[in-house]
């Protein structure tokens, strides 16, 4: 056995300077569960037989707010799992990367090509972390029952944070009655616990700091390096999210937390669907270098203006370096007029209690 996780937590408490959550304290007790599961001797089966034994850990759903510190108790459990069969992966990476491998499948002429997807995935595998599991996808909708239940029945223990409880998962979805024995699965083999502290940690951390920075320069790009430690708490990985047939990439993402440069996403010919579907996926967005803006770089203004809506109606915090003030980033040509309210809602998106209801 290794260290009592509530000790793992403390000494994590302490080491970063954390506020002593007794929400977060409780779910140690599950951790532990979870840990003697995984350190046991699996069940003997076949790969996608199942067995006569019932495995007594299944996984963990852990639900709640934004900011509540869902993704750094999943690191937590995911570091002192005690298996060196594991994998942590946001829930969009994965989702994608399950697509990749059906398309595969069905070249090949497979019948049923989500069977050697779930078996390539649970292969040498205990422990499958996601981060951010959402469904916002029909497409999603429906490959991602079969699957948890092919992994189930390998033997993969799943860990799973979302900001929606299981029953409000694609909620409003088209053909969302397909999708409810998924809902069903989920809390028959998963403990459904709801991390329920009132106070939001990410939004205190961000509370009193700057997140608006003029001009876009090196001390600027220091600062939002200091930032995104604060609020991701670790190197980032590839964001890839699938749009109407095409990928939209962000190179940098953790724990809801994005950072990309205006020209990753401005430059680009994306559109409000995909400023939409990022928003969705994510919660906090870094955006580096806001040049200014005008008739010669009209189109990026443009896709600019789409995104700052986006992002707005979605109350996602924003994190940029730019070239001038809100104000003073769109003086003359087309679309300057027009850009006064995408001005306004910059600003306004600076106040220190901005974002506290997303998710």
């Amino acid at each position: 056995m290794g260290e009592a996780f509530a000790d793992i937590y403390g000494a994590r408490v302490a080491r970063d300077g954390l506020i002593h959550d007794a929400d977060q304290l409780a779910l140690m007790a599950e951790f532990e569960r979870l840990r003697d599961g995984l350190t046991a001797p699996p069940p003997k089966r076949g790969l996608f037989g199942r067995s006569k034994q019932r495995i007594e850990v299944d996984g963990l759903y852990l639900w709640g707010g934004v900011g509540r510190g869902k993704s750094m108790l999943m690191d937590l459990f995911f570091d002192h799992a005690g298996t060196e069969a594991k994998r942590r992966v946001h829930f969009h990476a994965f989702m994608q990367e399950v697509h990749a491998g059906i398309g595969a499948a069905r070249k090949r002429g497979v019948d049923d090509a989500i069977a050697p997807v779930a078996e390539k995935l649970a292969e040498g595998l205990r422990l499958l972390c996601f981060d951010e599991m959402q469904i916002g996808d029909i497409t999603d909708a429906m490959i991602v029952g079969r699957l948890f239940e092919r992994l189930f029945e390998a033997g993969v223990v799943i860990v799973a944070t979302s900001n929606r409880v299981p029953d409000d998962l694609y909620k409003d979805g088209l053909n969302r009655n397909l999708f409810l024995p998924f809902i069903k699965l989920l809390k028959d083999r998963m403990v459904v616990w709801h991390l329920s502290s009132p106070r939001d940690y990410r939004q205190d951390r961000i509370k009193g700091s700057e997140v608006y920075f003029v001009p876009a320069d090196g001390d600027a790009h220091a600062e939002m390096e200091r930032l995104w430690g604060e609020l991701a708490g670790g190197p980032g990985e590839e964001l890839v999210l699938r749009v109407t047939g095409r990928e939209v990439v962000l190179d940098r993402f953790r724990g809801g937390v994005a950072w990309a440069t205006f020209w990753d996403l401005c430059a680009r010919p994306l559109g409000a669907a995909d400023y939409l579907a990022l928003a969705e996926a994510v919660r906090v967005l870094m955006i580096e270098g806001i040049p200014h803006l005008s008739s010669e770089n009209y189109n990026e203004a443009r896709r600019f203006v789409t995104l700052i809506d986006a992002l707005y109606e979605a109350r996602v915090r924003v994190i940029a370096s730019a070239a001038d003030t809100p104000e003073n980033l769109y003086l003359e040509g087309e679309g300057s007029f027009e850009f006064a309210r995408t001005a306004s809602r910059l600003r306004e998106m600076q106040a220190a209690d901005w974002g506290e209801s997303k998710g």
